[in-house]
């Protein structure tokens, strides 16, 4: 036990951190929703009515989606683009998807390589891109997600204002869906953005995600090595 949490360490640190956030988030919304509904003369809802509402979903879908979406571009831009410098990118010149020797695929494969990385034909098509297609299944699912979730909430404030109600259709085409939408991708892509330039410069001693302190600007980590 001690060593699968050792070798699974980051894994399961962000697992608590997510389930943490998620029930925080559930506690301070459950209290905001119901000081919201005692504000307009309405009576205060149970937890467990707000966590299976559609206003609660829709915060937490319209998060992930922008998450995973940043996941999918990244991975995607990184196959064809470089950034010299930058631990984050393949050095210049290596872009592309790489030999198959490099990729170790098929008859290159080792002995302890995945069964589908060591045979030809869909099946070594599907692993040599599967974690761009979960990724963007992912995104498309908590897309998805948040809006029906938010259709269901215009729709119930809508019934509140004496309003007739929408399609999901008109819904996912008016101007303020987009605008949270937009919100949430920008500040992924600023954020991606930010990582890859400031990683050119910049050093944390014993992150992977950093070069080695010493390592020249210009150089990214794999060169170092």
């Amino acid at each position: 036990m001690r060593r699968a949490l050792r070798d699974n360490g980051l894994t399961f640190f962000f697992l608590f951190l997510f389930v943490a956030t998620v029930a925080l988030q559930a506690i301070a919304g459950h209290a905001y929703e119901n000081d919201e509904l005692v504000s307009h003369g309405l009576a205060p809802i149970s937890f467990g009515e707000f966590v299976t509402s559609s206003t609660f979903m829709v915060d937490l879908s319209e998060n992930w989606q922008s998450e995973f979406l940043q996941f999918f571009v990244f991975i995607l831009a990184t196959v064809w683009l470089v950034q010299r410098g930058s631990p984050e990118s393949k050095k210049p010149g290596d872009e592309g998807l790489g030999s198959d020797e490099d990729q170790m695929i098929a008859e290159h494969s080792r002995k302890d390589s995945p069964a589908w990385a060591r045979v030809r034909g869909i099946r070594l098509w599907l692993y040599s891109n599967s974690l761009l297609i979960v990724m963007g299944l992912v995104f498309l699912l908590s897309w998805f997600a948040q809006s029906l979730a938010g259709h269901a909430v215009a729709n119930e404030e809508a019934a509140q204002h004496g309003e007739l109600p929408i399609t999901w259709g008109a819904y996912v085409m008016d101007p303020e869906f987009w605008n949270r939408t937009l919100q949430n991708w920008q500040s992924e892509f600023l954020a991606v953005g930010c990582m890859v330039a400031f990683s050119i410069y910049l050093r944390q001693r014993g992150s992977a995600e950093s070069k080695p302190v010493g390592t020249p600007n210009g150089v990214s980590a794999l060169e170092s090595e």
